[in-house]
C-alpha cells in the first residue's frame, strides 16, 4: 500500500547527507531495520523508486531519514538533497531481513548505517542501554561518519570509527579486516552487517574466517 508524506524538516547532517523529517502518515508501520521504496513527487521523477531505510521507530510522530547524496549521479539522491519543507513523497513497503536479534556487534560502512540506527535505537529504547553492543563503523573519511556525536553518546555501546582513504585525525585508517575484527567478535558473536555490496561481501569473508556461523549474521543490502 502506497503512503503520501510530505516533509517537515531537512538538515545537513554531513557535507553530502541529509537528514529529513516527513508527517508519518496514518496507517503506516514497519520494523526497525526495514527499508521503504520512495517516490519523489516532483516533475520527471514520479516514477524513479529508490530504497531508504527509516532511522526513527515505529509509533513516533514523524518518519525520519538520513540519505546520502550523490550529485554525479544526477539521480533520487540529487533531487532528495534539493527537497523544502512541504514537498512531498509517496512511499511503499516496508521490505527487507534486517531485524533485531538482540545485542551483538554492528559493522556498517557509509550510509549502510541507517538501519543500524534504527536497531540501535529500538535496543535503546527497549532495555534503557546499549550493554554489550558494540558498533564498527567505517567511512571513506572522517567527514562522511554519519551522526558521529549522537551514536558515541548511546548509552553502553562500545564505538569503534575507521576511515579508508584518509589518514584520520582522531580515527584509525584501517581496513575491516580478520585482525581488526577479532578484538569486537568470537565464535558465537551475533553480527548486524550493512554497507556497499563490495564492503558486506569482503566482511563477510572475515566474519567466516572468525568463526561467525551464518546463522548469526543479519546482513542487508546498502540502505
Amino acid at each position: 500500500m502506497a503512503h503520501e508524506l510530505m516533509l517537515r524538516e531537512i538538515h545537513k547532517a554531513t557535507h553530502d547527507t541529509h537528514h529529513l523529517i516527513f508527517v508519518r502518515p496514518e496507517g503506516f508501520d514497519f520494523e526497525p531495520g526495514q527499508a521503504i521504496e520512495m517516490k519523489l513527487q516532483k516533475d520527471g521523477w514520479r516514477d524513479e523508486g529508490r530504497p531508504f531505510t527509516p532511522v526513527s521507530l515505529p509509533g513516533e510522530e514523524t518518519l525520519e531519514f538520513v540519505i546520502k547524496s550523490y550529485p554525479s549521479h544526477d539521480g533520487v539522491t540529487e533531487q532528495i538533497a534539493q527537497l523544502a519543507p512541504g514537498d512531498k513523497a509517496v512511499i511503499g513497503g516496508p521490505f527487507g531481513d534486517m531485524r533485531d536479534r538482540g545485542p551483538g556487534v554492528f559493522i556498517a560502512g557509509g550510509a549502510g548505517i541507517t538501519p543500524m540506527i534504527a536497531l540501535l535505537r529500538k535496543r535503546l529504547r527497549d532495555e534503557g542501554d546499549l550493554n554489550g553492543s558494540s558498533l564498527v563503523f567505517s567511512n571513506k573519511t572522517e567527514a562522511d561518519i554519519i551522526w558521529r556525536d549522537k551514536l558515541s553518546a548511546m548509552p553502553g555501546l562500545t564505538v569503534a570509527y575507521t576511515v579508508t582513504d584518509e589518514k584520520g585525525e582522531t580515527v584509525p585508517r584501517r581496513e575491516l579486516n580478520r585482525d581488526y575484527l577479532r578484538q569486537f567478535i568470537e565464535p558465537g558473536s551475533l553480527c548486524y552487517l550493512c554497507g556497499p555490496p563490495p564492503m558486506m561481501d569482503a566482511v563477510q569473508g572475515e566474519l567466516d574466517a572468525l568463526g561467525i556461523d551464518p546463522s548469526d549474521l543479519v546482513a542487508d543490502d546498502w540502505s
